[in-house]
C-alpha cells in the first residue's frame, strides 16, 4: 500500500510528500508516544518503590531481606519492556481505532508484568527479625509455617503489611515438643519460622545483651571500613563504646547492634559471625 493511499484520522500526509520526510514525521510521532509510555512507567515504579520499601522492606531489609535487587528486576524489565513495545507497535498509519486497541494490549501485558513483580515481591517480604538464642533471623512470609499462625500469641497471628516485627523464639519445651522441633529443623522448619515459638522480644532482651559482644570487637575486626560503619552507627545515635552486637542470618553479612537497654538500635553490613 502506498503512503498516497493510507486513510486514518490521525495520518493525512500532504499531497505529493516525500516519502523520506513521511518515514520521518512517523519516527517522531513513535519516539514521541514511547516517551510518554516511558514518562508513565518511571512514575508508575516510582509509587511502586514506595510502597515496597516504604512499607514492606524499611529501612536495611531491604538489603537484608534481598527486596531491593528483586524489585529492580522485576521493575526494569517492567519499565523497559513497555515503552519498547510502544515504540515498535506505534505507527499513525493504521488508524487510531488500531492502534488504540495496539496500546491497550501492550498497557495490560505490562500491568499484570508488573502485578506479577509485586506480588513476588510481597510473599518473599520480612515479617520478623526474631532472637534466635545466641543470633537474629530475619523471617520472610514465604518462610513462617503458616498452619501454626493461630498457636502464635494473638498479636502475632496476622502476618504484618507495614514491616517486619522484632520478636524472640522460646526453646521447645522437654518432651514431644522438643522432638517435633528437631524433626521439623531436619525438614528446614526452625522454631523462629514457626509462629507457635514466638514471644515478644521485650521478654527477651536481657538474653540478647548476655549473648551480645561488644561492639568495639567488630570495628577493629573492620578496621579497613571502620569509617563507612562509624558513619552508620553516628547517623543512628549510638555510641561504639557501650553497644554490643549480634550476627543475623540474613542475605548477605549483617550484624544487629543492641544499646545499653537491649533494643535494636540499628544493622550493620558486616559478618557477625565471626
Amino acid at each position: 500500500m502506498s503512503v498516497a493511499n493510507i486513510r486514518g484520522p490521525s495520518f493525512q500526509p500532504p499531497s505529493g510528500a516525500p516519502a523520506s520526510l513521511v518515514k520521518s514525521d512517523r519516527l517522531k510521532a513513535r519516539l514521541h508516544a514511547a516517551g510518554w509510555h516511558l514518562l508513565v512507567s518511571c512514575v508508575v515504579a516510582a509509587l511502586s518503590a514506595a510502597l515496597v520499601f516504604g512499607l514492606w522492606y524499611p529501612g536495611a531489609f531491604r538489603h537484608m531481606a534481598g527486596g531491593q535487587g528483586l524489585f529492580i528486576l522485576v521493575v526494569s524489565v517492567d519499565v523497559v519492556l513497555g515503552p519498547l513495545l510502544t515504540l515498535v507497535a506505534y505507527d499513525i498509519a493504521k488508524g487510531w481505532p488500531h492502534l488504540r486497541r495496539d496500546l491497550a494490549v501492550i498497557a495490560a501485558l505490562q500491568l499484570a508484568g508488573l502485578a506479577y513483580g509485586l506480588h513476588t515481591v510481597y510473599v518473599v517480604r520480612p515479617v520478623a527479625i526474631a532472637f534466635e538464642f545466641t543470633r537474629f533471623r530475619v523471617v520472610s512470609a514465604g518462610d513462617v509455617f503458616t498452619p501454626e499462625l493461630l498457636a502464635a500469641p494473638p498479636e502475632y497471628q496476622r502476618l504484618p503489611l507495614t514491616g517486619p516485627w522484632t520478636l524472640a523464639v522460646r526453646p521447645a519445651e522437654a518432651g514431644s515438643e522438643r522432638t517435633k522441633a528437631i524433626e521439623m529443623g531436619l525438614k528446614g522448619v526452625d522454631t523462629s519460622q514457626r509462629p507457635g515459638f514466638w514471644r515478644p522480644y521485650t521478654e527477651a532482651r536481657s538474653e540478647a545483651l548476655a549473648a551480645a559482644r561488644p561492639l568495639m570487637t567488630l570495628l577493629n575486626r573492620e578496621a579497613g571500613r571502620r569509617a563507612e560503619l562509624e558513619k552508620i552507627l553516628a547517623d543512628a545515635g549510638v555510641d561504639p563504646a557501650t553497644a554490643r552486637f549480634l550476627p543475623v542470618m540474613a542475605r548477605g553479612d549483617w550484624s544487629v547492634v543492641l544499646d545499653a537497654t537491649g533494643n535494636i538500635a540499628t544493622y550493620l553490613p558486616a559478618d557477625g559471625f565471626k
